[in-house]
């Protein structure tokens, strides 16, 4: 599996992957998910993928060779880059789908697009595996693909449009970081890459493993201050009620069968309903 982020900001674009690839407990590699098309001062693509290895590797391949009239390095708007490469997907697809099909593997693939051609602003897109994409928005600033449920809670409550480059990395590394504390599918190290808006060329890229202080300082640091926040916040009081007073405040219960001692009485089945409130500490 794998896991990868990309921020459209008002400053720029954020990309972060993962390397890992599994093909079972026992068989672990590394595989790169970020493919950059470079041309300085006229266009800036970056590429990552997630899904099937050998789906992701026919499709980037496929853009990497192509020499057809329309490709990424001519195509003349970042929406006809996305076209492109949707239209890669699909031919993968119509070659490999089938046979596939026969052996019980999905077509599963997904990308995340990102880039800027000369004359127009930055664009971030997902594609997915029928090879149609949407758009990153104000609303909507940031894609993840793959294993995105573990990082996504800090880049809700952080990442806006008018986030700075730096601290979108940050972000990206604290969720990526988030994402390999509670999946062992994705794993270091990690490629991130930074484009300011129109510079045109690659000049904030960094491969990141375990040994790399900055990445260090975030894993420890993010540790630390989440278990110094939780402690400091106050423990639950608990407001005691009355069964009488306040019946609508009690949990659907079971009644117990006939025959066991205690059934009847009211007492001993509803006895959680004496502490049913919470409230803040006095």
């Amino acid at each position: 599996m794998t896991y990868c982020v990309a921020m459209k900001l008002d400053a720029g674009l954020v990309f972060l992957s993962d390397t890992r690839t599994n093909a079972g407990v026992d068989h672990v590699s590394t595989f790169r998910k970020m493919l950059v098309f470079e041309r300085a001062g006229e266009r800036v693509l970056v590429l990552l993928s997630a899904g099937n290895l050998a789906l992701t590797q026919a499709v980037r391949q496929q853009l990497a060779e192509a020499r057809d009239t329309e490709t990424l390095w001519n195509a003349k708007s970042m929406t006809d880059v996305a076209r492109v490469v949707g239209q890669a997907i699909r031919d993968v697809y119509t070659r490999d789908a089938k046979a596939l099909e026969a052996f019980g593997v999905d077509f599963n693939c997904s990308f995340l697009l990102g880039g800027q051609i000369a004359g127009a602003p930055s664009r971030l897109f997902q594609l997915y595996s029928a090879g149609n994409f949407i758009d990153a928005s104000s609303v909507n600033p940031y894609f993840q693909i793959g294993e995105s449920k573990y990082g996504k809670p800090i880049i809700d409550r952080l990442v806006t449009p008018a986030t700075s480059l730096d601290d979108g990395a940050k972000c990206a590394l604290i969720s990526m970081d988030s994402t390999l504390r509670s999946n062992v599918s994705v794993g270091l190290p990690l490629d991130l890459l930074v484009y300011e808006e129109d510079s045109l060329r690659v000049t904030r890229f960094a491969s990141l493993d375990d040994e790399n202080v900055y990445y260090k300082m975030i894993h420890d640091t993010w540790g630390a201050r989440l278990r110094q926040v939780f402690n400091e916040l106050p423990e639950p009081q608990w407001a005691t009620t009355c069964v009488e007073s306040a019946p609508a405040s009690l949990p659907p219960r079971a009644a117990p069968p006939e025959g066991v001692p205690g059934a009847h009485e009211a007492g001993s089945v509803q006895s959680l309903a004496q502490t049913v409130a919470l409230k803040m500490p006095s």
